[in-house]
């Protein structure tokens, strides 16, 4: 029966092969309104108004907002500006990234959520679409990026496309995470520890914590019929975050600026498929 597959001892659902057919398809509903966002984002436009875009294509759509009201959240994405590692609120005053002067210390946000040149921003959307949820985030560009952006931006895709390829049987979640902080870490850059992926089916958030970094051969076991988010968060500076007021947003604790790319998969019985792949090849961004 569709979604009622057995459980491992790590409290990890097993889903059917018929199932990967549900998780194509929200899968594929919250790439295709990422990749229709990209024409948005741009300097001047606000967060509020590319989060009042995205709502309005799940909706048209017929699909469901796994966000909205999720514990108290009232948004249709998560965006994160330049230093906001994750959870960063639509609409909300924009952190600023760069090294703060004595004047400034007193007013860490910017007065207003306008973009602008140069910044770097991760959506995250996540759908319903038959009961089968799809979460994916990327990485996008206000203007013209600069060079350290990114060097950053294209370590953390390739660091959860290097996660990605390790996942098949047999392996363990301990191997994805290894190769992830392996790679980032020889490219002088450092791997979040406070937040992880997940495992995700007809649920938004399940066993197990896929976490980015850790020791190859631990954790439990990969198996075929296994969904779950891989989502590294890449930090220019050092791997520390603090949560926000308001309860929501990560930032850095050092201010340097961090990047994120998601992607749920499920294990098949030879290696991976990706459920939320983009259609139009924009799951990285362009440089122009």
């Amino acid at each position: 029966m569709i979604g009622r597959g057995r459980k491992t001892r790590d409290d990890i659902r097993i889903y059917s092969p018929e199932d990967h057919a549900g998780m194509h398809k929200a899968g594929a509903l919250a790439a295709q309104i990422l990749d229709e966002i990209a024409e948005h984002v741009f300097p001047g436009q606000t967060t509020e108004e590319l989060d009042r875009l995205i709502e309005g294509k799940v909706r048209a759509a017929g699909a469901e907002s796994a966000t909205i009201g999720y514990r108290g959240y009232q948004h249709a994405s998560c965006i994160s500006v330049n230093h906001v590692v994750c959870h960063g609120i639509p609409g909300s005053p924009i952190p600023k990234w760069k090294k703060e002067t004595s004047a400034q210390k007193e007013d860490p946000m910017r007065a207003n959520d306008k973009l602008q040149d140069g910044d770097i921003l991760n959506i995250d959307v996540t759908v319903i679409v038959d009961g089968w949820f799809g979460d994916t985030s990327r990485m996008y560009v206000a203007g013209k990026p600069k060079a350290f952006a990114k060097k950053l931006i294209q370590v953390t895709h390739d660091a959860l496309m290097i996660g990605i390829e390790t996942v098949k049987p047999g392996n363990t979640f301990g191997d994805i995470g290894n190769a992830i902080q392996t790679y980032v870490e020889r490219q002088r850059m450092s791997v979040v520890r406070d937040f992880c992926g997940h495992g995700l089916g007809l649920v938004f958030h399940a066993p197990p914590n896929v976490l980015h970094y850790g020791r190859a051969g631990s954790g439990p076991i990969l198996e075929e019929g296994m969904f779950f988010t891989i989502e590294p968060m890449v930090n220019l500076g050092r791997p520390e975050t603090k949560v926000l007021a308001d309860d929501w947003t990560a930032v850095t604790r050092d201010k340097s600026l961090s990047a994120q790319f998601e992607h749920s998969v499920g294990v098949t019985s030879n290696g991976v498929d990706i459920f939320t792949l983009s259609e139009k090849g924009l799951f990285h961004p362009t440089w122009g």
